[in-house]
């Protein structure tokens, strides 16, 4: 791979995170845990104040609809297990990568990991995009570090766009109906 394929993907993950900022920027805390159907996954606060994703191991059927709590811990999960693979290290648990809250403090979050990712990606040599990725392809080896990059811009666009989906929904609802429906 040349420096050329990642300038691509950089560019492509640069354009994809100025969508998710225009997202970021108008989210509102009561964004986060706002549940639009009855069928949810969301995070749910324990009495020690600590966030827990819903999760099955098995994929539900019918698929609960994230809620934009659920599928923000979600970004924060897989880029964090995606980095930890590509620094060659132990990826963290599941269970280990907690969500920070509604409203500021996980925007700085997901600030923080683009710019630890961003960080990562300047450091990456032509050899290194050409290594085989094990994640998130466990068992294939025909798979190399650049395809795990544009998994990743991939994965960020699918979920950037899910978010700005149910906060413009939400939104949408308060117009209609009035402040109450944003409840």
């Amino acid at each position: 791979m040349s420096v050329a394929t990642l300038a691509l993907l950089r560019w492509q993950f640069d354009l994809t995170w100025s969508l998710f900022e225009y997202h970021l920027e108008r989210l509102d805390p009561a964004d986060f845990l706002w549940e639009p159907a009855p069928h949810c996954w969301s995070v749910r606060q324990s009495t020690d104040g600590t966030w827990t994703p819903d999760w099955a191991d098995t994929e539900p059927d019918p698929v609960p609809v994230p809620t934009i709590g659920w599928l923000t811990w979600h970004v924060g999960w897989w880029w964090t297990v995606t980095m930890d693979h590509l620094r060659g290290g132990s990826a963290r648990q599941r269970t280990a990568v907690a969500w920070p809250g509604a409203g500021e403090p996980t925007v700085a979050w997901l600030r923080g990991l683009r710019t630890e990712w961003l960080g990562l990606l300047d450091q990456l040599s032509d050899n290194d995009l050409d290594r085989t990725a094990t994640f998130p392809w466990p068992d294939q080896t025909d798979h190399t570090v650049t395809h795990t990059i544009g998994w990743v811009n991939s994965e960020l666009m699918k979920n950037v766009a899910e978010i700005g989906q149910l906060r413009l929904l939400r939104a949408a609802r308060t117009d209609r109906d009035g402040p109450a429906a944003r409840q």
